[in-house]
């Protein structure tokens, strides 16, 4: 999740950011906001509260195609899968969701263990965009696959970059599960990885001000070699989560693991 622009000039430029981004175009008929305080163990999938992109891609940078089938929940762990699939253009099929609501400032929560593969990318960041006629804001943590030791965290602002951050996760990303959060104000953006503050932006115009939905995705690339690693697919892939949470700024902590309780 991280390179989109916005329109005309834009609109091109918009394509190409879509591209590097992972970033899926949600109907309409879909988008919602208002996003409440909520806490998701995917016991199943809400298909009311998740949209689950199925039957494209986001561009000649992304080597998979978008399916339902790479979308499911085992024992209470949502599992996104890359996996050998056929599409009309592509060799591979992958699996993302996202929010049909859109959220604003609080504390986000996911625990997650990423998919194991050079050249591939999973993400857990919120973003809007042209294709929800905004401008496009997005907050990221990414896990590459050439270097699952590292998550990066990132943000845009208004289609602007250039934030990167590359953490150390302390073990392998794709070995077990880590706790990754941000807590996003209007004047200070913190990212805590396993309960431990790695990055505090506190500049305003470096912080997003857009309500957000919220994306898991696992894709590939076999043409951003140096940003996600020479692309090498030797077996099926899977990104698990077994829980995401948004808590609003004001409201209780909703799990006791929570970082909103540790800070509040």
């Amino acid at each position: 999740m991280t390179t989109k622009i916005a329109h005309a000039r834009k609109l091109c430029l918009s394509l190409i950011a879509i591209a590097a981004t992972g970033v899926s175009v949600l109907p309409a008929s879909a988008q919602q906001a208002s996003g409440k305080s909520f806490v998701d163990d995917f016991d199943k999938i809400n298909r009311g509260f998740w949209y689950v992109s199925d039957g494209w891609n986001n561009g000649a940078h992304q080597n998979c195609t978008w399916s339902k089938n790479n979308v499911n929940v085992e024992n209470g762990v949502l599992q996104l899968s890359f996996a050998d699939g056929k599409s009309k253009d592509r060799s591979y099929l992958c699996g993302e969701i996202q929010t049909t609501k859109r959220y604003s400032y609080g504390t986000y929560e996911a625990r997650i263990k990423a998919g194991t593969g050079s050249g591939l990318n999973s993400a857990f960041f919120t973003y809007i965009g042209p294709a929800d006629k905004q401008k496009h804001d997005e907050i990221d943590f990414e896990v590459l696959g050439k270097n699952t030791g590292e998550v990066q965290v990132n943000q845009y602002v208004q289609a602007k970059g250039g934030n990167e951050k590359l953490v150390p996760v302390g073990s392998k990303a794709d070995d077990g599960f880590n706790d990754y959060a941000f807590i996003w104000e209007k004047d200070r953006l913190r990212y805590y990885l396993n309960g431990k503050l790695v990055q505090d932006v506190t500049d305003p115009s470096k912080i997003p001000s857009t309500p957000q939905k919220i994306f898991f995705s696992l894709w590939g690339s076999d043409t951003l070699s140096n940003w996600m690693g020479r692309f090498d697919y030797t077996k099926p892939a899977v990104l698990s989560v077994d829980r995401v949470a948004f808590t609003a700024l004001g409201d209780k902590c909703q799990f006791p693991e929570s970082i909103a309780c540790t800070l509040n």
